[in-house]
């Protein structure tokens, strides 16, 4: 298990530098991330390199037995290279070309800013390519923001021809006939610069594949370098969990040995435990494997403004939460609060003066445990029997149009994930193409984008035995964002049982009730944002509209289909109707948690060829008593634990069992 923290020795005196190694060993750390924004530091000049500063820093680390996550620093150009090449800046889809003075601020299609980015790469990894305190690379850090310069309309218009390879197709594709959008030059087709009106569908969806598979290129980039020049160490990039909307995520992992992403609980308010399970599971599901969180919040946050403080306990909790969910390192951000830039209220583990107070006591607490337990948890991997299907095809298309100003296609999503995160079932997050045979639930929100092939997986899925969830604002485009010529739910219509009659797009603050039928429990719930009008053809009502032209009409129906099911949720519902809903679809199907637990107690389980761990996290400010059964030995405090239990506020236990308990 890797624990440590961002370090950035360049900020401090480098007198300072042994008490820091001091102090991170005494905390149990064995890992650090260096060096990802210290571009000038490392070439302060075109061409002319400067390593021996960051050398001394990763032998003196490497004496304490901490070793060194390096980071490709082409988040935060120099200077002098932006001074040289002002074309390499991001230009927003205004027009604006943005200036020096931030970071992540550059183009990632620029043939210049590429020629550089190479360039530095090279040079770190040959240098690096034999220390053996050097164990991994981080490509850049959090990309990436959308540019819309001439460089990117060209590049687009190239990715275009490799995609549609002539301009009949891609006109037939896109429906160019509309306001007599037809293109006859390559030329001719922009990009979706803001404008008075939307653009074209399929035209705004391209775009956003081109411009997430140009991150992926870039990225590609540096990692066939490092690759080359560096074999032996792993590569992994810092994402930003769930909630990141821009890039396609299961593409950019494709290429990296580990993903990793930046966990800020208290970010701009409370801390939010189901949002910080959804994004541990994405990252987990990206490759299907551990994942690390490289930026782990240790501090307030803030720059214009601070937010509120870590409360005690908070942190060691959100790092044993990510540990659940099948992190293999943790790494703080960050080692010292800096005392100058942008972020110098973005505090660390150390206040700006550097003395080690609570926040570094509670760190260094869980490395102590972690330095005992460590090796028995990494490694071992989260079982889920239920799967989500997160599509950025869907998601791109709703940024272009949203349809309605309350609906996002992140909101569905989170509300099925925070029902089943409330039953403390496991879940996977996996791409639409992905293998559903080894799940006994599927659930895909708004699977607005809907091609052949996946329609066709997801049909052999409920025949043979599965149960499939969707939503309204599914199956309405084909893989070119172009309306299907078929009654709604399009491809899903046979499988789901029902034909979506008509719609209705709700105003702000305008509900509608629904009546969840005898086989649910009943009880009224409130519905807002869409309404689908369903007429069942074979499936059975489990809900109707109480209001409104369609009351006493079909809301969510249930059809069974082949050996299996598939439940279609016609409206945007609130989440008590979605746990009573996936609860008793869960017992219906035999999905139960790995424990009975009082509500605000998280469970999960990790298991290895040999090992089980039960994770048991109260995530309230309340004592819970739980009864564990048998339990096991709690690795947390060395001792055995059966029968009831008492579990403190913020308080983990993490029970090793047999196999089969």
């Amino acid at each position: 298990m890797y624990y440590g923290a961002d370090y950035y020795p360049e900020h401090w005196p480098e007198e300072r530098w042994p008490e820091d190694a001091r102090l991170m060993k005494e905390a149990g750390f064995n890992v650090v991330r260096m060096a990802e924004f210290a571009w000038t530091r490392l070439e302060p000049r075109e061409g002319t390199f400067d390593f021996e500063w960051l050398d001394r820093a990763i032998a003196l680390l490497g004496e304490q037995g901490i070793q060194t996550v390096l980071g490709t620093p082409t988040a935060a150009p120099p200077a002098w290279l932006m001074r040289a090449y002002p074309e390499c800046f991001l230009v927003e889809e205004h027009g604006l070309r943005l200036t020096y003075g931030h970071r992540r601020n550059t183009c990632p299609t620029s043939p210049i800013y590429r020629q550089y980015s190479a360039r530095i790469v090279t040079a770190m990894a040959q240098h690096y390519a034999d220390n053996p305190h050097v164990i991994g690379w981080q490509i850049d850090n959090e990309f990436g923001d959308r540019c819309y310069c001439q460089t990117c309309q060209h590049g687009f218009q190239e990715w275009l021809k490799g995609k549609y390879g002539s301009l009949e197709a891609l006109n037939a594709a896109w429906g160019t006939d509309f306001w007599s959008h037809i293109y006859t030059a390559w030329q001719q087709i922009p990009l979706p610069w803001a404008t008075s009106y939307t653009h074209n569908p399929s035209l705004a969806l391209d775009y956003r594949r081109f411009m997430s598979d140009t991150y992926v290129e870039y990225q590609r980039l540096q990692v066939d370098i490092l690759r080359c020049l560096s074999p032996g160490k792993f590569i992994i990039h810092n994402f930003m969990g769930f909630g990141y909307p821009k890039l396609n995520y299961f593409h950019l992992a494709e290429d990296l040995d580990v993903v990793a992403w930046d966990n800020y609980p208290r970010y701009r308010g409370q801390p939010d435990l189901g949002e910080r399970a959804l994004s541990h599971d994405t990252m987990r599901g990206l490759k299907g494997a551990n994942f690390w969180v490289m930026e782990e919040q240790s501090g307030p946050t803030g720059n214009v403004e601070v937010h509120s403080t870590p409360r005690p306990g908070e942190i060691p909790y959100w790092a044993w939460q990510a540990i659940a969910h099948g992190a293999d390192g943790i790494v703080y951000f960050r080692w010292r609060t800096c005392r100058f830039g942008a972020e110098e209220y973005w505090h660390g583990i150390l206040d700006h003066d550097g003395v080690p107070r609570r926040r570094y006591r509670e760190v260094a607490q869980m490395g102590a445990t972690l330095q005992r337990i460590g090796a028995e948890i990494e490694g071992s991997q989260v079982q889920a029997p239920a799967a989500m299907l997160l599509s950025y095809d869907s998601r791109f298309a709703f940024q272009n149009q949203p349809q309605n100003p309350d609906f996002s296609y992140e909101a569905p999503f989170t509300s099925c994930y925070r029902a089943l995160w409330k039953h403390n079932i496991g879940l996977d997050i996996v791409p639409p193409e992905a293998d559903l045979s080894g799940y006994q639930l599927v659930i895909a929100p708004a699977l607005y984008i809907l091609d052949e092939g996946t329609a066709a997986q997801l049909r052999e899925y409920v025949a043979s035995g599965g149960t499939l969830v969707t939503t309204c604002r599914s199956g309405v485009m084909d893989e070119h964002n172009v309306v299907v010529n078929r009654a709604l739910p399009g491809l899903l219509a046979e499988v789901c049982g029902v034909e979506v009659e008509e719609y209705d797009s709700r105003g702000r603050g305008d509900t509608v009730p629904i009546v969840a039928a005898a086989l649910l429990g009943g009880g009224s719930f409130t519905a807002r944002t869409w309404a689908d009008v369903l007429e069942p053809r074979g499936a059975t009502v489990l809900a109707h509209y109480g209001a409104d032209y369609y009351a006493g009409r079909a809301a969510v129906t249930l059809h069974r289909f082949g050996q299996g099911q598939a439940i279609y949720v016609g409206t945007i519902t609130d989440d008590p109707f979605l746990e009573r809903l996936l609860g008793w679809l869960c017992e219906e199907r035999g999905l139960a948690a790995p424990l009975t637990v009082p509500q605000g107690v998280e469970v999960t389980v990790r298991e290895s060829d040999d090992a089980r761990f039960l994770f048991l996290l109260n995530g309230t400010a309340e004592r819970r008593r739980i009864h564990v059964g048998d339990g096991g030995r709690d690795l947390v405090s060395g001792e055995m634990a059966s029968g009831e239990v008492t579990l403190d506020p913020l308080g983990v236990l993490i029970l090793e069992q047999e196999e089969g308990k």
